[in-house]
């Protein structure tokens, strides 16, 4: 696997890929899937994406494959202390294959990289699989709840959704050896 981070040029490629992974029969393949929650829309369109590529200290890693194929992709925004994480999408086939969990690493290492201490992202709170997959890396439920957007474009909630905030403390790598002079 090997990491890349997005470009514009990369925006419609990554709008089908994320909305593949989140929503339609081909998310079903997966856990990760969304589709059962959320009727109609999409996970995010090319106009969002394109933003969250132009956001302040913000990116979207791509995890690629041998054939330069792409695997997932996460998005990552250091913002003062705070790493925020948003849309780690897989495709539904790779699950399970570490893809996630090498995203999840590189998303830590930009925010460290960017002196964040802190690592925050948002789960849909009717996701036991996803809040416990994020709790065997560390990151934990702050106790905090946010309301699901009720933005029809990204989709009709089935049931009453509520967003979960759960963060993980970065360590600081040490610092380099003095070199001797």
């Amino acid at each position: 696997m090997t990491l890349a981070t997005a470009t514009p040029a990369d925006a419609a490629r990554l709008t089908r890929f994320v909305n593949t992974a989140f929503r339609g029969e081909d998310s079903r393949r997966g856990w990760t899937t969304e589709a059962t929650l959320l009727e109609g829309g999409e996970r995010i369109d090319e106009a969002g994406l394109l933003e969250m590529l132009a956001a302040p200290n913000a990116a979207i890693l791509l995890c690629l494959g041998a054939a330069g194929e792409l695997l997932g992709s996460f998005h990552v925004q250091a913002e003062a202390e705070r790493l925020h994480l948003a849309m780690l999408a897989v495709a539904p086939a790779g699950q399970g294959q570490g893809v996630g969990k090498f995203l999840l690493q590189a998303a830590e290492d930009y925010g460290r990289q960017h002196g964040c201490t802190v690592s925050k992202m948002l789960v849909i709170s009717l996701r036991p699989e996803l809040i416990a997959y994020y709790e065997r890396r560390g990151y934990r439920p702050t106790g905090a709840t946010k309301p699901f957007p009720a933005d029809p474009r990204f989709g009709i909630p089935q049931q009453p959704l509520t967003l979960l905030v759960l963060e993980k403390p970065l360590a600081q790598p040490p610092p380099a050896a003095p070199r001797p002079l």
